[in-house]
């Protein structure tokens, strides 16, 4: 299905060397924040104490998270889990408070929040009842970034495998450093603006990288085809070809993922804001290496039709 098709061909390969200059800037200026400012990890990283709460209605998570950051509670999640008579707290570690005594100065703030009430008519939501309490040690964090880690590391060898043997080597490399660009600059972004780096966010990551290979597959295969079926086009001519044949592919199949993406950042509330923003990011600058940064790197490391057809050879006549 195509929305509309772009008969002129439009040419991507001759401005590729000033794309890929953007590209490497903000890439570098990415690693810059990532080394000076660092990720701002949430309490799975860092360690910290997690409680589940219900109440007999609906509570009022703003005014929650409100009376929390009154209390002296900074960065804590407040979230429903399950229901909506369900809350799910995340108070990360501190070092000036004991670390037994946080349940009880949690559940104290909230009772403050029941007995002023903001459900029913009387005014009340009543006291919360505690159903569970758990401590996340440091160490516990460290392992789950190094498993994360590790999860990141063999998601790339495994799409660069893919791509050699499906394709080429070349087209694998590009691929993936296309992939890594789009990585780095959502990590950035969340060390420039200090946005909490969570379990989802990681998620997010994970599956951008999924989601950028699968549009450099596809502009991809559209090469390999018309490297097959035209014979006197040039490199640069048949990487133009494939990328404004799929353009309207393109757009029909990121902008109904951006819709759904864009409602869970709208709509989601907290618990899913950051996965949102994190898939949003990768959304957008994933066409843009699959495109700008992926082919030219093909280009230039010297892909040809001959890589792609079979030269025949003729078998000598037998000599009776």
């Amino acid at each position: 299905m195509e929305f509309f098709r772009i008969r002129k061909d439009i040419p991507f390969m001759r401005h590729a060397l000033v794309f890929n200059v953007i590209s490497l800037i903000t890439f570098l200026l990415a690693v810059f924040f990532l080394v000076n400012k660092g990720l701002h990890f949430s309490i799975e990283f860092t360690g910290g104490t997690l409680l589940e709460v219900s109440y007999a209605q609906a509570p009022d998570l703003d005014k929650l998270r409100k009376q929390m950051e009154t209390d002296g509670f900074t960065d804590t999640q407040v979230q429903n889990f399950g229901t909506s008579r369900d809350v799910l707290i995340r108070v990360p570690l501190s070092k000036d408070a004991e670390t037994s005594k946080v349940g009880d100065r949690v559940m104290a703030s909230l009772a403050r929040v029941g007995a002023g009430g903001t459900a029913d008519s009387a005014g009340a939501v009543g006291a919360p009842t505690l159903k569970r309490v758990e401590f996340v040690g440091p160490q516990v964090g460290k392992e789950l970034a190094s498993d994360g880690a590790l999860a990141l590391l063999l998601v790339v060898c495994g799409i660069v495998l893919y791509l050699a043997m499906r394709f080429e080597w070349r087209f694998a490399v590009s691929a993936i450093i296309a992939n890594m660009h789009d990585v780095v600059i959502i990590l950035g972004c969340f060390a420039l603006f200090q946005w909490e780096f969570s379990l989802p966010v990681l998620a997010a990551v994970l599956a951008v990288l999924g989601y950028s290979v699968n549009e450099s597959v596809v502009v991809f295969d559209r090469v390999r085809e018309t490297f097959k079926k035209k014979r006197g086009m040039t490199t640069p001519q048949v990487l133009d070809h494939a990328i404004t044949s799929t353009i309207s592919r393109t757009i029909i199949t990121h902008g109904c993922t951006q819709m759904m993406v864009t409602s869970m950042l709208i709509f989601g509330g907290p618990a899913l804001h950051y996965f949102a923003l994190a898939l949003t990011i990768g959304i957008l600058f994933g066409i843009y290496s699959s495109v700008l940064v992926a082919s030219p790197l093909v280009m230039w490391m010297g892909v040809s039709r001959e890589q792609f057809i079979k030269v025949k050879v003729e078998k000598p006549e037998a000599v009776v």
